[in-house]
């Protein structure tokens, strides 16, 4: 039997464990007394806790404690969640959504450099991929390239961080539209845009491929600033420089080993916010990094978060340079989601041009987008947009309300650009200790619910 067979039979076995060990979803509402507790069981593989968590984010929901362990081929999770407002869940629906789709196997994620994503594109829209430089007034170049094209932005998300930018926007055909057939289209499309993403600089890696239908967007989004090394820093020259470790007192992240064990131990503590577990478990698992044991404490305005981990290949984190690596890449994945400025909240008719304009007002006004949420809702445009002036100071506020007359007082609104925080508050999270590595808070947890045998 060859090497190819072998491989054939042995990812045959690993779907029929998964087959046979359909997961099983619990939820409480009364065991804890502040939120409601998500239990998932199932046969272990790779990416299943990205896939999990991204199940309760997607619902906007609030992770406030999570106790991991996935030893051997069975994962054990334990999460303590709560709805936008800080209250445990009551709608049915979404209860039995979640139920649904946690107990139903997903597709295993693939891995980083093949298909990105674990939505099913419906083909409805054409995707195009943006990365490159950021430098003021890219936006509106972007859009108005695709209005020229007779493209209509369906949905839309652009981050920025450490000068670079990335950006997903969905399109259709402004006489069809039907996603973009046309080839030579679409490679018009590429081209322009590519250029548009190049501009003056000389710096190389702008991209600008056009696929047909949907992803995850920020799962994609957090791929293609990693792929696009965001978290080194480009000096003037464009050559990148590693950040300075730890730049931010607020964000601490540390990475140890326990030798005994053969696990690094990733600690997290910094400012909570929502979806924060999910960008540090995506760039984990974009790493190729498997958790085996986690605990995450967000009981106040800081939250701490540890992680026992080995890479895929089976091996702790071996050298100091792969240790600054993890840093670097999680502190990064941590502060691109920031949004930086003022919050512009725009709600109109759609059509097609309506962003190539806008963005335009923005740019003839010294204003810069940091960050923007494109979405279609019927026939109305729903967008919100973080900027600030072309030097990355808050703009005036003069400048905002000549802008706010020029597009329209109730078309676009300024609105608090501060993170939403949880409530009720609760008092803050206590520091992590390595002291007895393994007798930690989750084993504890998951001893007691029965989960496992022993943490001795």
């Amino acid at each position: 039997m060859d090497w190819s067979s072998s491989l054939d039979m042995y990812d045959e076995y690993e779907k029929l464990i998964i087959r046979v060990n359909t997961p099983r979803v619990v939820i409480d509402n009364v065991v804890c007394e502040n939120a409601t507790l998500v239990k998932v069981d199932s046969a272990n593989k790779h990416g299943i806790l990205l896939e999990a968590v991204q199940v309760l984010t997607d619902l906007n929901l609030n992770i406030n404690k999570a106790y991991v362990s996935s030893d051997g081929r069975w994962f054990m999770d334990v999460f303590y969640v709560t709805d936008e407002n800080g209250q445990k869940l009551t709608d049915e629906g979404v209860i039995a959504y979640i139920e649904k789709t946690l107990e139903t196997n997903p597709c295993i994620l693939p891995s980083f450099g093949k298909s990105v994503g674990v939505e099913v594109a419906a083909h409805q829209h054409t995707a195009i991929e943006l990365t490159g430089t950021d430098r003021p007034g890219l936006l509106s170049e972007i859009f108005a390239v695709l209005s020229d094209l007779k493209c209509n932005v369906v949905e839309a998300e652009v981050w920025t961080h450490n000068r670079r930018v990335a950006c997903l926007v969905y399109v259709t055909d402004e006489e069809t539209g039907a996603p973009i057939q046309d080839e030579q289209k679409i490679c018009k499309i590429e081209e322009l845009l590519r250029n548009v993403m190049r501009g003056n600089s000389n710096i190389r890696g702008a991209k600008a491929p056009v696929s047909m239908g949907f992803t995850h967007t920020e799962r994609r989004l957090h791929q293609l600033m990693f792929a696009d090394r965001d978290y080194e820093k480009l000096d003037g020259t464009g050559a990148r420089v590693p950040p300075p470790l730890n730049d931010n007192a607020k964000l601490l992240v540390t990475v140890a080993n326990c030798l005994e064990r053969g696990y690094s131990v990733v600690n997290v503590q910094c400012k909570d916010r929502p979806k924060l577990l999910f960008d540090i478990v995506c760039t984990l698992t974009d790493m190729e990094y498997v958790v085996f044991h986690a605990t995450i404490d967000s009981q106040g305005p800081q939250t701490c978060q540890e992680y026992f981990i080995r890479h895929a290949d089976g091996c702790p984190v071996n050298s100091e340079a792969e240790k600054r690596r993890v840093i670097h890449c999680l502190e990064a994945a941590i502060r691109r989601r920031a949004s930086e400025g003022v919050r512009l909240e725009l709600c109109t008719n759609d059509r097609v041009g309506l962003l190539s304009d806008v963005t335009r007002i923005f740019r003839e006004n010294g204003m810069s987008v940091t960050k923007a949420e494109v979405t279609t809702r019927g026939d109305k445009a729903v967008n919100v947009f973080y900027v600030t002036d072309a030097a990355g100071n808050p703009v005036d506020p003069r400048t905002v309300e000549a802008v706010r007359r020029e597009i329209g007082l109730t078309i676009l609104q300024v609105k608090d650009n501060c993170m939403h925080t949880k409530s009720p508050p609760r008092e803050p999270a206590i520091p992590f200790s390595f002291g007895n590595i393994f007798k930690s808070k989750s084993e504890r947890f998951l001893y007691s619910l029965g989960l496992i045998k022993s943490y001795s």
